[in-house]
């Protein structure tokens, strides 16, 4: 569960607990808000979070063989709720954190020529388009010898087949080949994108 949703049900706690006039148990929490996706032992937890946050907040009683058996609003509850609660705390970390990122976000930006530079002299760059490069050669030669075996296997070197099985046959082999120039296609169109995201 995101610290969001935490904070959220946290706040949710005390606004129960606010609403009533009784003690209450943790179990009453967990089947107002966490049954049945949740643990019991979870609603322990956020209850625990509460109460390490500022013990004030809630007043607790022990018993049973639990530290907290049952729970009740303070004083200290309405005013923390009216304050923001605990998703005022969240808003206001998640502010500081922005604050954090915008300052580091805030260094000088490299100039054109500087990036063109650092593309110069970056080895992986280099090493990748090597492999584009090697990549598309293969390609290359594995369409040719697919040109060349459909050709040898039509032309230069006929089998005497009757005439259904020959025509069978050249339809097969045509499929083949509109299979394999398919496919040397579609990896001819994946190098082109990639050699044009290295080039941006």
């Amino acid at each position: 569960m995101s610290e969001f949703f935490k904070a959220e049900l946290k706040d949710r706690f005390l606004e129960y607990a606010l609403e009533r006039s009784d003690y209450f148990q943790i179990q009453t929490l967990y089947d107002e808000f966490l049954r049945p996706n949740y643990s019991l032992e979870y609603a322990q937890k956020l209850v625990h979070e509460i109460q390490t946050y500022d013990p004030d907040l809630l007043d607790v009683m022990s018993g049973n063989g639990m530290d907290i058996f049952m729970l009740a609003s303070t004083s200290h509850t309405e005013d923390f709720l009216d304050e923001g609660g605990f998703m005022n705390l969240y808003v206001k970390e998640e502010e500081k954190w922005d604050a954090f990122l915008g300052q580091l976000s805030g260094t000088p930006k490299l100039t054109k020529e500087e990036r063109e530079l650092l593309k110069k002299n970056t080895p992986d760059l280099k090493r990748e388009k090597v492999m584009l490069v090697g990549l598309i050669v293969a390609v290359a030669i594995s369409f040719l010898f697919t040109l060349v075996s459909i050709f040898k296997e039509t032309l230069l070197e006929p089998e005497y087949v009757p005439a259904d099985e020959f025509e069978r046959k050249i339809d097969q082999l045509r499929e083949q080949y509109i299979l394999e120039n398919e496919k040397m296609q579609r990896e001819l169109e994946n190098t082109q994108r990639m050699l044009d995201s290295l080039a941006k």
